[in-house]
């Protein structure tokens, strides 16, 4: 199954609570759960924190699922897509500074099931320079999940890699985004401080290029399929 990764941000001149409104009761509803061959969607809304940037790379990130890359290629050419969720775009979203990741996910820690925690944390990679991508992967799936896997309070962990097709001509933008959920922002906070969450972090500097790892805090906000979650 195909898990798309769009972030996104906010139109000029709309607020981020606005973006984020508009994308999660109007967007979301009104146009892109129409379309037939998504099975889940959730839109995650960022979640603003002391220190964060006045203006963040993106306000939030939709999820959505699909099969195969058949029903992919079939959902852009739906009436829903290109007469509705398209058109939709410009008026919330900044679609110059959106960037889309198709991944493979793998799940390390399953704990959160139809009823677990809705406050995620997103971790945006691109490997190391010179770093082999498939040496990439494995070093991120064994080694950095194992340390990962033992951070207090986390209560599901998944990494997602981005598809083979990204590189057919070139470098992915980004070769990860891995979640970690916890109970709520209080024991995400309480987590950061706790050196197995600093080891997570020293051992995820060694394969990964600094300057392109992107921490997001999001509140998640299902539209459809949450049962379908592991």
């Amino acid at each position: 199954m195909i898990h798309q990764i769009i972030l996104a941000h906010p139109r000029p001149g709309m607020s981020e609570k606005e973006f984020q409104r508009y994308w999660v009761e109007e967007h979301a509803i009104r146009y892109a759960a129409k379309i037939p061959q998504i099975k889940r969607y959730c839109v995650n809304t960022r979640i603003p924190r002391p220190g964060d940037e006045a203006d963040p790379l993106w306000s939030g990130a939709a999820e959505i699922w699909l099969e195969n890359e058949e029903d992919q290629l079939a959902s852009l050419q739906t009436p829903e897509f290109l007469e509705g969720a398209r058109p939709d775009e410009p008026r919330w979203a900044a679609f110059w500074r959106t960037v889309v990741l198709d991944t493979n996910t793998h799940v390390v820690v399953d704990g959160a099931g139809a009823d677990g925690p809705t406050t995620k944390v997103t971790i945006l990679v691109k490997r190391r320079e010179g770093l082999p991508l498939q040496e990439f992967r494995d070093r991120s799936l064994h080694r950095h999940a194992r340390v990962a896997e033992k951070i207090p309070g986390l209560r599901k962990y998944t990494q997602n890699h981005t598809r083979d097709g990204f590189y057919g001509v070139g470098e992915a933008v980004l070769d990860a985004a891995y979640q970690l959920w916890f109970d709520d922002v209080p024991a995400f906070e309480a987590a950061q401080k706790t050196p197995e969450y600093r080891e997570m972090l020293a051992d995820l500097g060694l394969f990964t290029e600094a300057r392109y790892v992107h921490t997001l805090l999001f509140q998640e906000n299902w539209i459809f399929g949450r049962e379908g979650a592991r």
